[in-house]
């Protein structure tokens, strides 16, 4: 770790040694994370009868996992968006589920920074710093695109709204303290967060997918619960922003740790083991050539992986610096920057999937045991990569190498009739 830290520090521009200080803070939860992740995995198969890792999740907010982004003035540790990523791939590394189910909090503190001073956005990172944890309940299975939502909110008093509504693919919510959602007010896109505890709140584990299966992407129901005036604001003013890049490249992280985690199990299994084939090059697995080309292609993935999407997370890190929302200048920055999350968005998915097959070369029918779950990567990677599909990514930045087009525009189309951003 020591030396893939400082070549990352390098690499990146990052000081070594703050890089270094981060991971070894979270380096004892993550450890943990990782020893019952294989346990969690075997127990994992029924929707509403399974121990989610509520104790691990608790345990990243206590160590300040949570407030990551919240500036330091403010009680945070105001990483860096690649920082954030390097942090969430080791995460990921660990188990892609506790990863993952994280990407909704960190995407409300992102709309959170880049709110004007307030005393709301106050509340927030006050919230925030004190270990809350956001989830999100946003997505529907309305109509046929994001644009499309049946989820409302309507007057019930002078300073209140009756909100009701079911949402899907409810990532991280049964984790959440909050809830930030989505909900149409008298046809008007409007976006906030309600309290998780609060009555006529619902969230069931009824996730059925066939990986990341403990991230709690079940479903969310609301039923008259009762939502302050002051907190919902409409989806149309807020500027368009490096937003729905940065939900794109927390996947992207999380691929990359499980890029990660398909080497160091690999490894795990090479070195202690002792039986190989009649045609094999060596009398032990770890000196066979054919075998360490395998191990060397698989890291060679990972840091591949990771790589993108350090280079990506550094020119959203630009986008932010400018802190210019809807400026000119900050528009061609953004559709740089997030048409570069789609290129490492078109790369690392196959790059993961495929290490995640070729993991099973390094062994017989031995790493096939289910008692070993190495069938998770794959499982999970396929799941995490078909967020957003990347083939519509292809196109993209096709149009805007050939033709100047970038994806922002897409998105303030999309504005204009107020989807959600998740």
């Amino acid at each position: 770790m020591t030396d893939a830290t400082t070549t990352e520090g390098r690499m990146t521009g990052l000081p070594a040694d703050r890089l270094a200080t981060l991971r070894a803070r979270f380096a004892p939860v993550f450890a943990t994370i990782r020893e019952g992740a294989v346990d969690r995995e075997l127990a994992s198969g029924t929707p509403g009868d399974r121990a989610l890792p509520h104790a691990e999740v608790r345990a990243l907010a206590d160590a300040g996992f949570g407030r990551l982004r919240v500036p330091e003035d403010r009680g945070g540790f105001g990483v860096s968006l690649v920082e954030l990523a390097h942090l969430v791939a080791d995460l990921a590394a660990a188990d892609s589920n506790i990863a993952h189910l994280w990407r909704g909090h960190f995407g409300y503190t992102e709309l959170v920074l880049l709110r004007p001073s307030s005393a709301s956005r106050d509340e927030w990172l006050e919230r925030i710093v004190d270990g809350a944890i956001i989830g999100n309940a946003t997505s529907e299975r309305t109509g046929t695109t994001l644009a499309d939502i049946s989820t409302t909110v309507t007057p019930s008093g002078p300073d209140s709204f009756r909100l009701d509504g079911t949402k899907y693919y409810s990532t991280g919510t049964l984790y959440a303290d909050w809830i930030y959602l989505a909900a149409d007010r008298d046809g008007e896109r409007v976006t906030f967060a309600v309290d998780a505890t609060a009555p006529g709140v619902t969230g069931i584990d009824d996730w059925d997918g066939f990986g990341q299966r403990l991230t709690a992407s079940g479903t969310t129901v609301f039923d008259g619960v009762a939502v302050d005036a002051s907190a919902v604001s409409a989806y149309r003013d807020a500027p368009l922003s490096h937003i729905q890049a940065f939900y794109q490249l927390y996947l992207l992280a999380v691929l990359a740790g499980i890029g990660q985690a398909v080497v160091d199990d690999a490894v795990a299994f090479v070195r202690p083991r002792t039986r190989t084939y009649i045609h094999a090059n060596a009398q032990r697995p770890g000196d066979d050539p054919q075998v360490l080309a395998v191990l060397g292609r698989l890291s060679a993935g990972a840091f591949t992986a990771r790589s993108l999407v350090i280079a990506a997370a550094g020119l959203l890190d630009e986008v932010v610096a400018t802190n210019e929302p809807g400026v000119g200048v900050y528009h061609a920055l953004l559709d740089t920057a997030e048409n570069a999350v789609y290129q490492a968005q078109v790369e690392i998915g196959p790059r993961v999937l495929r290490a995640a097959s070729e993991l099973f070369e390094v062994g017989g029918a031995s790493a096939a045991d289910r008692t070993r779950a190495l069938d998770r990567h794959w499982r999970n990677a396929r799941v995490v990569a078909s967020h957003n599909p990347a083939v519509y990514k292809e196109r993209l930045v096709g149009e805007y190498v050939v033709h100047g087009r970038g994806p922002v525009d897409a998105w303030e189309k999309y504005h204009e009739v107020g989807p959600t951003r998740f």
